[in-house]
């Protein structure tokens, strides 16, 4: 038997500006943006470069009881890993686009780690793994 994960859903408060900070600032790649109007949403999938994994779904917070997850996915923890080649580079990039770092660089026993925030404020490790 073989499985993956292929897609985690985020919740956003709105696509186009949820786009624009991953392709911008994070360098994201849209993947899929397909309108679906018998349900008033859009299918949109986002990936980091080069990557050839689980990918984002942003999902709309469409009614009240979404809206408060927002930014709060995983309840003020990390809720997701970004993993690069290059630490350094990744990071000086990220905080000259204005990527808010929340925790500073650390060296680890699994590699370097520092802990950004997304437009909402959900948390995110940007890391880069020991071989």
């Amino acid at each position: 038997m073989m499985q993956s994960i292929v897609h985690v859903a985020l919740i956003v408060q709105d696509y186009d500006e949820a786009i624009a900070f991953y392709t911008q600032k994070l360098r994201f790649t849209v993947v899929e943006d397909t309108h679906q109007p018998e349900q008033e949403k859009r299918w949109v999938v986002i990936a980091p470069p080069g990557s050839t994994g689980t990918s984002l779904l942003l999902a709309r917070a469409s009614n009240a009881e979404q809206r408060p997850f927002v930014g709060n996915q995983a309840g003020g923890r990390v809720f997701l890993f970004l993993n690069t080649d290059d630490f350094w580079r990744d990071y000086k990039r990220m905080q000259a686009e204005g990527v808010r770092f929340v925790r500073e660089p650390k060296e680890q026993p699994y590699g370097m780690v520092a802990v950004f925030e997304d437009l909402y404020g959900n948390r995110w490790d940007l890391l880069q793994l020991k071989r």
